[in-house]
């Protein structure tokens, strides 16, 4: 059901003679255990679930709506701390000035945020060099990526490479793109 807002951002309710159209632009932010027990990975070993086990808890997920998920990050467990000492650069105002930065990029760049943009807009604004170009094609067929799939990883180079200010895609905001993407394992 989140496949269809999640696309084009918006919800068509059809009944009997009416057919409405209601606005649903949303930001999913969602979270799941890496396996039933949620302990696979764990140094104390403490996971006692088969591969057949985990491989059935993620197939919960349908493909398609993964494949409309930009993020998918694994996060470490944390070590128990009271007050965990914070790092430089570590705080949400720091992280927020540079996503403020970011944005108003996009905004002057394309007058919109880059998960917007449509074919023509990633064609305009995604270019790659030949070569970076042909690794991205030879990494999707490799992990056999959707086209779909394909277009998010280029939203989501843009966007890493307008979180540093620099004008143009390189390969490594495409090898950091692809490490967000899920893993087949």
């Amino acid at each position: 059901m989140l496949r269809e807002p999640l696309e084009s951002g918006h919800i068509v309710i059809s009944r009997a003679k009416d057919r409405v159209r209601f606005p649903a632009r949303f930001q999913l932010v969602a979270a799941m255990n890496p396996c039933p027990c949620g302990y696979l990975g764990e140094p104390s070993g403490k996971c006692s679930c088969t591969p057949d086990m985990v491989q059935r808890y993620r197939n919960k997920l349908s493909g398609p709506l993964l494949d409309r998920i930009d993020l998918h990050l694994t996060v470490a467990r944390e070590a128990t701390a009271l007050n965990p000492a914070l790092k430089p650069g570590d705080d949400t105002a720091t992280a927020a000035v540079l996503v403020a930065d970011a944005r108003e990029r996009q905004q002057k760049r394309q007058g919109c945020a880059n998960a917007f943009l449509d074919l023509p807009g990633l064609r305009e604004h995604c270019t790659l060099s030949t070569t970076d170009e042909a690794w991205l094609e030879t990494a999707c067929e490799r992990l056999t990526l959707s086209l779909r799939a394909a277009h998010r990883l280029l939203k989501v180079s843009r966007t890493l490479a307008d979180l540093e200010q620099v004008d143009g895609i390189t390969r490594d905001h495409l090898a950091e793109a692809l490490q967000y993407r899920p893993s087949t394992n």
